[in-house]
């Protein structure tokens, strides 16, 4: 996801495109993965009704009070978090402006992640006033790693030419790539649900889905291995046909793997705080990666890539 590529072959930005913008592009992307890692520990230290009220954190308090105590602190931490991902995300869309015309992928990208901030902040005040209903909690997961993936594509498209692409890579990995990728999505959605099921959907006192948690722990491992197992593919091929986006297929199957322990461990030491919220994280830098690889399939047509080997 490098923001600019200054070799005669590569792509290059469009010179209307703001110099700082690939720093303020980066940084969205970090607020964006940043603000999983505070609302993870909204949830799993209970503080999910820290603040009591939205949009204020009392009736008669903008901020947490001290009678709120840390998990008021937590909550507002968190909110406070939402207003750096929107200026961050309002500053990207301000920079891309002059730009709108010759970049209008950009300019999309940067437009739908700020209405999709402002969304966000709309579910998390839901959240509140339905007293942290499991299953909205975890559309506000979802939606955060949507967020994620969005601005993650927005660094690459930053970094690539615009005009007619071509694809890169042979059409079979293609379509093992979208497969794995449908692999994943079935997995996040299953790990939402089995989180909301357990013991961890925002304060002590939330009634939880009433699902078998036991039994969603294997559901959700299943199509778990079933993206290890075709990202291993992925990597094989990758390497033997010299492709250019093995890194990112390796820097899968490495983020994959570690998932894959730290699931099972916390599935066998009663869900420790600090797994389950390394886990959220990881799953949404995981699905960063695939939005990244997925783009990575295409490239310019100007840049023409080796014939692949076959196999």
């Amino acid at each position: 996801m490098t923001a600019q590529h200054s070799d005669a072959s590569g792509p290059r930005t469009t010179s209307t495109l703001s110099r700082y913008l690939p720093g303020f592009a980066w940084a969205s992307f970090i607020s964006e993965v940043l603000i999983i890692a505070t609302g993870g520990a909204v949830r799993l230290t209970g503080s999910g009704l820290g603040c009591p009220t939205w949009p204020t954190c009392t009736p008669e308090s903008l901020i947490s009070t001290p009678e709120l105590g840390i998990h008021g602190a937590i909550e507002f931490g968190n909110r406070t978090m939402t207003g750096l991902v929107g200026i961050l995300a309002l500053v990207v869309l301000v920079l891309v402006w002059r730009a709108r015309h010759e970049r209008r992928d950009l300019f999309a990208l940067a437009l739908v992640i700020v209405l999709g901030v402002a969304a966000q902040a709309l579910v998390g005040g839901i959240t509140v006033l339905t007293e942290l209903n499991p299953l909205i909690v975890g559309f506000h997961y979802v939606a955060s790693v949507g967020l994620v993936c969005l601005t993650a594509a927005f660094l690459v498209r930053m970094a690539t030419s615009p005009g007619p692409q071509s694809l890169a890579v042979p059409r079979y990995f293609a379509s093992l790539v979208y497969l794995a990728t449908t692999a994943l999505a079935v997995t996040l959605a299953f790990g939402v649900v089995t989180t909301a099921s357990g013991p961890h959907s925002g304060d002590p006192m939330v009634e939880r889905t009433g699902f078998d948690v036991e039994l969603l722990q294997h559901v959700h491992a299943w199509p778990s291995y079933a993206l290890g197992a075709l990202t291993l593919v992925l990597g094989y091929i990758a390497v033997r046909q010299r492709l250019k986006v093995a890194g990112w297929v390796f820097m899968a199957i490495g983020l994959e793997l570690i998932q894959i322990v730290v699931g099972l461990v916390q599935a066998r030491n009663g869900l420790p705080e600090v797994l389950v919220g390394t886990h959220m994280v990881l799953a949404a830098l995981l699905a960063a990666v695939f939005t990244v690889l997925v783009l990575r399939l295409r490239e310019p047509l100007a840049t023409k890539p080796l014939e692949p080997r076959s196999l």
